[in-house]
């Protein structure tokens, strides 16, 4: 499965998904459709689905030529959970505000991962950028994703690969900022490196 995988990855043949299209999981989409990928994009808001899918941005510091270039190229955004069979690599760009105690409330990754829990399949890398602390993928993605029988590092890839955008910088942006990855496994991380 992993060799399998990588080839999509290296040929570009990868369908890579993105949940969350806001001021991260958006520049992070247009950027794999910018080299040659084609790509999903997943939001529970209608408004941004439909923008989209209008070949609209509605962040600042995206133009809606990059939007309606990515739409062109075969780009579609959805609220459609289902549609993550479809995938090969699925990101979570999600929202992880502080709550109360000044730590990340994970409620939007954890409501989100059992969403698609049903529809992954073998085969298919799932990558965290959202900001949270050390440990969150091995102690709360990874027993759910197994509850659903398949075994990570064998049958899926788990990576934590935290955002590092820095809206409307001209300088800095996703393709010119250096990620880091790391994997719940050698092999996830040898997946995870491949696909960033």
């Amino acid at each position: 499965m992993k060799k399998n995988l990588l080839n999509k990855i290296e040929t570009k043949e990868a369908n890579i998904g993105v949940v969350g299209l806001g001021y991260v999981g958006l520049p992070l989409l247009l950027r794999f459709a910018d080299v040659g990928y084609r790509t999903l994009g997943f939001d529970i808001d209608d408004q941004k689905v439909s923008l989209l899918n209008a070949g609209k941005s509605y962040l600042e510091h995206i133009d809606s030529s990059r939007v309606a270039t990515a739409r062109e190229g075969g780009f579609f955004a959805t609220d459609d959970f289902s549609r993550i069979a479809e995938l090969d690599v699925i990101i979570l760009c999600l929202p992880t505000p502080l709550n109360q105690y000044r730590e990340p409330d994970l409620s939007f990754v954890i409501e989100t991962v059992d969403q698609i829990l049903p529809f992954l399949r073998k085969s298919q890398l799932l990558s965290l950028e959202s900001t949270t602390y050390p440990g969150t993928t091995e102690e709360e993605l990874l027993p759910r994703i197994e509850s659903s029988g398949l075994k990570v590092g064998e049958d899926v890839f788990l990576v934590y690969s935290p955002e590092r955008e820095d809206p409307g910088n001209k300088d800095f942006t996703t393709a010119t900022i250096p990620k880091i990855c790391g994997g719940s496994t050698a092999v996830c991380l040898e997946v995870g490196i491949a696909m960033y």
